[in-house]
């Protein structure tokens, strides 16, 4: 928000330097971020008036103009907009431009110019704060500047503006006079509010003009005023100079008196030509599907059903608190004028300007929050306004269709609970006297009963009004003391446990975290191979992608850690051995997205050698037994492992289920050739990825104790011979069954093909522990269990002893 120093003065009297006035505004919690002068970089620079222009003699592209600047003066120019009994900028002789540019008396093609009318450029002005027409020539100034005023002081520019920083609940200070109540609170100056005050006369407005609101869920009000017969010309210099200081460009009168309105009162307003609304109606609906408009700026848009938009009986004229429409537009040949002051619903203006890409001054104000009460003071200002500056006339009364009233807000306000959360000893009138200057009623002695000011939405609690007297009496007067007789309570959830359990088991397992974008775009879809019907292919888009490489949410977290890999790839930077614990998003309808949280990792290149150890390669196997490291890590059992060729990114034969007894936890494999092609990847990676959300209801929170055995082990080998296509997941589960209690561990040490095995054929050899806890196992029992353990195989697997 920028708020001009000379406007502010306005409402206040402030006889504090702008760098004090800002710190004390900072201090009570609306940051100054800048605080930027106007002064402007030229001297000798006044108004002047044109009073005739003649062809230059010797020239065909230059003019001879005589301007009254309080004494006539000859000038030659070449702008092309210049006209008679315009108001021009006019540098003197001796004059000093931006540069460093001296104005000195010179003769052009045999005419003397006795100096220099200036462009916006040449002043130094900001191109935005001008007119198109005047970005190419002389810049024109208001027509009731005074000759041989400085043009400097009309312009507006010396002045100063504080740029304020504002917090979202803050929305009251997203106008002057909200920063004013804020300044005559901190300083104790007396507030003066503008007066209000509507001649009207002619017919009733009722008579000339209907409101419908066929939405009252988004619209709760909307107050109309018509204003005849008036004349559409630039503003007022003073009405200009309040409107760029602030950061707007001068349109003309009706227009600038909408944006001035804006700015002093927080109150969004719309000016349409009334003779251009079908049968003179506004109804305020939901867009129908596939209506469109084109706004102010000449850009047809598309509407859908959850947008709002001012309709006359024919078609939409406004996308309601975003912009107004091209078709009733104010132009130079309007003469009546229908003023819009209406309440929104903030949340369905934020999606309409973000679905739109179009965001405005009017839709800021609209989603943080406007004044319900203030729309009819803001229409009967605009109304005023434009009878004095615009020479029209207002009809009698007021359309006010108000469908949802506002509840008046009174807060309980304890004292003992302020000293208490505060730290302080403030007196009960004191605080009492805080509260007042903000313009809040308290009544009686405490506690307090305090009613709010339906411009302050942001107070709704007891709480809100505790911070409302610390930031008044100073923040830096409050003790600085440490809370007594507070517990510290736990600062973690659950879930929170969880994912950090996660990220200690994959980083103890030799993986290192890395942080990728929840943003996508449909390109890295396509280079993990996944075919148009892939549940990933269903994903939630971004309505206003800031490009097309992060246009959707990612479904899976296999397309970040590929991109990190490649990027570490191609500068050489190996192996890569990373992990990401992060959410993917699922659409769910017209619900929010369902966004699981998702443990993925990615191993690639080789493991360092050693003295006496080589290298090996970080393949399938190596990943499997890191993923089988962090489950155990916390606390997860009977998990399977079920090859699988169902992910197309996967490598055939080399991928598999990660199974948690028949539902599927996560997957494993190594990539694809087409898919290490696509991302760039020289070497062989494999990729796992988990369903953390439900790993977490597997874990065996409750860790109980189990003493070390006290009798020996006895340890047997078993090799079997099975055919080739037989799991040892399935050869391990009959051994582990048949064996009984009595076995402790089976561990797969050797597998082997070839002679003497049969082709089609492999061996697995197999380390067996059998152990008691009450005693020492005979060797008769350590057989008994061999021989059932051999039987099971044989009957069940058609497995033979090698």
């Amino acid at each position: 928000m920028r708020v001009p120093y000379k406007w502010l003065q306005q409402y206040v009297d402030i006889d504090l330097p702008p760098e004090e006035l800002a710190e004390k505004l900072t201090m009570a919690g609306l940051p100054v971020e800048n605080i930027e002068s106007l002064a402007p970089d030229f001297r000798g620079v006044v108004v002047g008036k044109i009073r005739s222009i003649t062809p230059h003699p010797n020239a065909e592209h230059l003019v001879i103009c005589r301007v009254d600047t309080g004494r006539e003066l000859q000038l030659v120019t070449g702008a092309p907009n210049v006209y008679i009994d315009q108001k021009v900028a006019v540098a003197l002789e001796g004059a000093k431009l931006p540069g460093g540019k001296e104005i000195r008396r010179a003769t052009f093609r045999g005419v003397t110019s006795e100096g220099m009318l200036c462009s916006a450029q040449e002043l130094g002005l900001d191109a935005n704060l001008v007119s198109p027409a005047d970005r190419e020539g002389i810049i024109t100034m208001p027509p009731d500047a005074p000759l041989g005023a400085d043009a400097a002081e009309v312009l507006g520019l010396n002045d100063v503006v504080l740029v304020l920083e504002l917090t979202p609940n803050r929305a009251d200070c997203l106008s002057i006079l909200g920063v004013a109540r804020e300044v005559a609170a901190l300083t104790g100056a007396p507030l003066r509010l503008p007066e209000i005050a509507v001649r009207e006369d002619g017919r009733r407005i009722e008579d000339l003009a209907a409101v419908e609101i066929e939405a009252p869920d988004l619209c709760a009000r909307y107050v109309a005023r018509l204003v005849s017969g008036v004349r559409i010309g630039p503003s007022p210099a003073w009405l200009q100079a309040c409107l760029r200081a602030a950061g707007m460009r001068p349109i003309n009168n009706v227009v600038d008196i909408t944006n001035f309105v804006m700015l002093e009162m927080g109150q969004p307003l719309h000016a349409f030509d009334y003779d251009l609304l079908q049968q003179h109606r506004i109804i305020v609906r939901r867009a129908e599907a596939g209506e469109k408009i084109k706004t102010l700026d000449d850009v047809e848009r598309e509407l859908d059903p959850e947008m709002l938009v001012i309709a006359d009986a024919a078609r939409p004229v406004a996308v309601a608190g975003v912009m107004g429409g091209l078709e009733t537009e104010v132009t130079l040949e309007t003469a009546n004028i229908l003023i819009e002051s209406a309440h929104f619903d903030g949340a369905s203006i934020r999606r309409t300007s973000r679905k739109l890409g179009l965001r405005s001054e009017a839709s800021t104000r609209f989603e943080r929050g406007v004044n319900l009460e203030g729309a009819a003071a803001a229409a009967d200002r605009a109304a005023q306004l434009m009878a004095e500056l615009a020479g029209g006339s207002v009809a009698r009364g007021r359309l006010d269709c108000y469908v949802r009233k506002r509840r008046p807000v009174t807060i309980l306000l304890r004292p003992q609970r302020v000293n208490y959360l505060l730290g302080t000893e403030l007196a009960p009138a004191a605080m009492k006297e805080l509260l007042e200057r903000l313009h809040l009623e308290v009544s009686g002695e405490g506690p307090f009963q305090v009613t709010v000011p339906a411009y302050r939405g942001d107070l709704t609690r007891e709480i809100d009004l505790v911070e409302e007297i610390a930031r008044l009496y100073g923040y830096d007067n409050i003790p600085v003391s440490l809370p007594g007789n507070i517990t510290a309570l736990e600062k973690q959830t659950p879930a929170q446990r969880w994912e950090e359990a996660g990220r200690e088991a994959a980083a103890t397992a030799g993986l290192v975290e890395v942080v990728t974008y929840s943003f996508i775009g449909p390109r890295a879809l396509d280079q993990l191979q996944l075919p148009p019907d892939h549940p990933w292919r269903r994903v939630v888009k971004i309505q206003n992608p800031l490009r097309d490489e992060q246009s959707i949410m990612r479904p899976s977290l296999l397309p970040g850690l590929l991109e990190v890999a490649g990027r570490n790839a191609n500068r050489r930077v190996l192996p890569v051995a990373i992990y990401e614990l992060g959410r993917v998003f699922i659409p769910a309808g017209r619900q929010l997205p369902v966004e699981p949280l998702r443990l993925g990792g990615l191993v690639m290149g080789t493991t360092g050698r050693g003295w006496s150890w080589p290298a090996g390669e970080m393949d399938f196997f190596y990943l499997k037994g890191i993923v089988e490291n962090i489950l155990a890590r916390v606390k997860i059992k009977g998990i399977t492992w079920e090859a699988t060729a169902t992910y197309p990114f996967l490598h055939p034969g080399r991928a598999a289920n990660i199974k948690a007894g028949e539902a599927v936890l996560g997957f494993i494999g190594e990539l694809h050739p087409d898919v290490l092609a696509a991302f760039d990847l020289p070497a062989r990676a494999c990729v796992f990825e988990l369903d953390w959300d439900y790993a977490g209801s597997l874990n065996q929170r409750q860790v109980g104790y189990e003493p070390l055995p006290r009798f020996p082990a006895v340890e047997r080998d078993l090799a079997v011979v099975v055919e080739e296509n037989l799991p040892a997941a399935a050869v391990e589960e009959v051994i582990r069954e048949a064996g009984g209690d009595q076995l402790k561990g089976c561990t797969l040490f050797d597998v082997y093909r070839g002679a003497p095995v049969p082709a089609g054929y492999k061996s697995l050899a197999y380390s067996l522990v059998y152990q008691l806890p009450d005693r020492t196992l005979t060797d008769a029992e350590v057989n008994a269990a061999q021989e059932r353990i051999q039987r099971a195989l044989e009957e069940r697997l058609g497995a033979r002893l090698r």
